[in-house]
């Protein structure tokens, strides 16, 4: 271990030993790297500054969270027992075929459709590697005990047919519709079944997304978002501490609510041309680059290459899907860390395009095109933090 790396474990320490953690110096540190453990549950404001606060708010969120999970994933008349309310009371009160739009079975049915959607896009989180296809040591046991016989979400979706055509919402606004909807068995059967009582991480993502889409249903899901919970539970789920693993689902799903309640105008489309929407940010990535780099901002005038055609994803999924994960958690770091940090974000943006200038003023209009929207994942993240 380096003398620096001393330093740096030595100042943390520190900071997070006082009663009170000051928040401008560990945004200082953190800003650096190993941003890990409790320190971006800070700096998203999951917990306080003041640590004798602690204790109690995870337990009160963590228990909130289980709340949830009674409410939202044990549906009606589907579990055999569901939470105290026996089958043949649900069956007498509501059925499938009940037109009131307040019928829970018709909740039921609308929330399926969010939940394929979801169930698509997490079985394919970064395929490039095996950590969300294997077990976690920390099942959902209220979900998954034998004795309670609930149904988990993946058996949800191995069961579902709906009758007619299912609309798959996406953020550019496209709808995509396919009728009638025909369950892939090899999608299902992707990844290897696991023994009774375990579950994989991407299952524990996928309850962490429809409960968010439960209560937020102005927003819901949309497509995407599924990459920006990704590295946080996996932040979370592979900390060194015991208790930062065990309760990763709900400190993850209270970060990524407050983490959405700072992009969430990315993924609304009526607000993209408001000053808070993803139309402003992208112009602003460009206004950025004629200020660093005039040359290259006017050959990609030029060529009439305009930011939405590369800079949407960029920035609405925090370039998660341009760096492999490790370098996206280092420019997590830094961009939790920094106090303005879409500020920061759009730097970034800037680096990217300026470290690849000489290709892009040597490129036509379609070489340049391709080199922009082609998901390359960029090799580390070092040049790009250090331009930025």
């Amino acid at each position: 271990m380096s003398r620096l790396h001393q330093s740096r474990i030595a100042d943390f320490q520190e900071v997070l030993g006082e009663p009170t953690v000051a928040l401008t110096r560990l945004r200082e540190l953190c800003f650096s790297g190993e941003c890990r453990g409790d320190r971006p549950q800070i700096l998203l404001n999951y917990l306080p500054l003041e640590k004798a606060l602690w204790s109690s708010l995870l337990k009160k969120q963590r228990d909130l969270y289980s709340q949830f999970l009674k409410e939202m994933i044990i549906q009606p008349g589907i579990a055999k027992a569901n939470l105290g309310v026996s089958r043949e009371d649900v069956t007498l009160e509501d059925h499938p075929l009940n037109p009131n739009p307040d019928s829970r079975w018709n909740t039921y049915f609308k929330d399926n459709e969010v939940l394929l959607q979801i169930d698509k896009d997490v079985r394919r989180l970064y395929p490039d590697m095996a950590f969300f296809q294997r077990p976690t040591d920390y099942p959902c046991l209220l979900i998954l005990d034998p004795q309670n016989e609930f149904e988990t979400l993946r058996r949800r979706v191995e069961q579902t047919t709906l009758k007619s055509q299912t609309v798959a919402r996406n953020r550019s606004g496209v709808t995509n519709v396919s009728s009638p909807l025909k369950t892939n068995p090899s999608s299902l059967n992707e990844y290897e079944v696991l023994p009774n009582g375990c579950e994989a991480h991407w299952e524990v993502v996928e309850r962490i997304l429809f409960i968010y889409a439960k209560l937020n249903p102005g927003i819901a899901y949309v497509q995407g978002m599924n990459e920006i919970v990704g590295p946080l539970y996996y932040t979370f789920a592979t900390d060194p501490n015991s208790e930062w693993k065990e309760h990763a689902e709900a400190d993850t799903f209270f970060c990524f609510t407050n983490l959405m309640s700072e992009i969430r105008d990315n993924f609304i489309k009526s607000l993209d041309d408001s000053q808070c929407g993803i139309t402003y940010k992208m112009e602003k990535v460009y206004s950025t680059l004629k200020e660093k780099d005039v040359e290259l901002y006017l050959k990609l005038q030029e060529q009439n290459i305009k930011p939405q055609f590369f800079a949407f994803r960029w920035l609405t999924l925090l370039l998660s899907q341009e760096f492999l994960l490790p370098d996206v958690i280092r420019i997590w770091d830094s961009l939790f860390a920094d106090d303005k940090r879409f500020d920061f974000l759009l730097l970034v943006c800037c680096a990217m395009l300026t470290l690849i200038r000489d290709q892009l003023l040597e490129g036509d209009f379609t070489l340049n095109m391709r080199l922009l929207q082609v998901r390359i994942k960029y090799s580390g993240c070092r040049e790009q933090l250090e331009k930025s």
